[in-house]
């Protein structure tokens, strides 16, 4: 019988694998390919509208996808490498208890699905915690990335030669991770909501508060003109509100096809050691590539003409 080469990908495996154990940076690197690859295509071929409006949207993008990633690559490092070592050596760090309550009804802690979601609360997490600050230093970028667009000369240079070093933690981010996880109300937390959309849900809240922090951050900027704040703000505020809708719809049509593609795939690589890790990677790349792949493509046509619209309604 032949297989279809996408259940035996060793790159699809790969790919699912890091989004499992770095979902927070997967997030921010499909965000960052969207954003300065296909968004900005989206934004200028939305017909009947400002040239100017378009292009402060593009910049806001591409502001936002650079500052994200590179916030979230700095940030989200330790605590990979934190929860990995928890995987590896879970004797180590957790109780026996602790253990025992993630495994009930599972053959192992990594195929335990309340264990899976107490760990990637931390990793999709880490997204939230960088919400707010990205969101101030990407209103404070646009009007630099609104120059590249206006063709002035602008020579931006972001030095990060050195690798952050967090050799000096040494244990304590998984010895502070397994504090919680041995936490009987956070267990209770994760039991209790295993089989919920909550890797979704984190998304989304996510995207709230990158949009609220945004349009608080660009009111305040001085340096962006009147004229241009109103279309930003409703642009990212439509943007938002738009891509969580349809982004919930859009996620719940597409349950029984993933649930199909999970049980295929797990057939096929039944004797993988990592199969727990790419079901996983599976069901976090899901929500994240959903939301994504409406944000920035086909929501910016939307967006971009009404946030054109009714600013001119609320300017005259």
């Amino acid at each position: 019988m032949k297989v279809n080469p996408i259940y035996t990908s060793n790159i699809l495996k790969k790919g699912l694998k890091f989004a499992a154990d770095n979902s927070a940076l997967f997030a921010a690197g499909t965000t960052l390919f969207l954003s300065t690859a296909v968004r900005p295509l989206s934004i200028l071929v939305t017909p009947k509208t400002n040239r100017e409006n378009k292009e402060a949207a593009c910049a806001k993008s591409i502001a936002s996808s650079l500052t994200g990633y590179l916030l979230m690559y700095a940030v989200s490092k330790p605590f990979s490498r934190a929860i990995s070592k928890i995987n590896n050596e879970p004797r180590k760090y957790l109780k026996g208890t602790t253990i025992n309550a993630f495994k009930k009804g599972s053959k192992s802690l990594s195929g335990s699905k309340s264990y899976m979601l107490a760990t990637q609360i931390f990793k999709l997490g880490l997204g939230m915690i960088v919400a707010a600050p990205k969101a101030i230093v990407t209103a404070i970028s646009v009007p630099i990335f609104m120059k590249m667009f206006n063709n002035k000369k602008q020579s931006v240079e972001n030095k990060h030669g050195k690798n952050v070093s967090f050799s000096g933690l040494k244990d304590q981010v998984p010895k502070s991770i397994a504090k919680v996880l041995n936490n009987k109300r956070y267990q209770d937390f994760a039991i209790k909501f295993k089989d919920t959309n909550f890797p979704m849900h984190m998304v989304a809240a996510t995207d709230i508060i990158t949009t609220g922090t945004f349009v608080k951050s660009i009111n305040k900027n001085t340096n962006v003109d009147i004229e241009r704040k109103k279309p930003l703000i409703h642009n990212a505020v439509i943007s938002t509100g738009l891509s969580i809708l349809s982004g919930y719809f859009t996620d719940r049509l597409l349950d029984k096809p993933t649930e199909k593609f999970i049980s295929k795939f797990k057939k096929i690589n039944k004797n993988s050691k990592d199969l727990n890790k790419y079901i996983e990677g599976i069901k976090i790349a899901k929500p994240i590539l959903i939301m994504g792949g409406l944000y920035y493509t086909l929501i910016p046509i939307v967006s971009t003409l009404l946030a054109d619209r009714t600013s001119v309604r609320n300017i005259v």
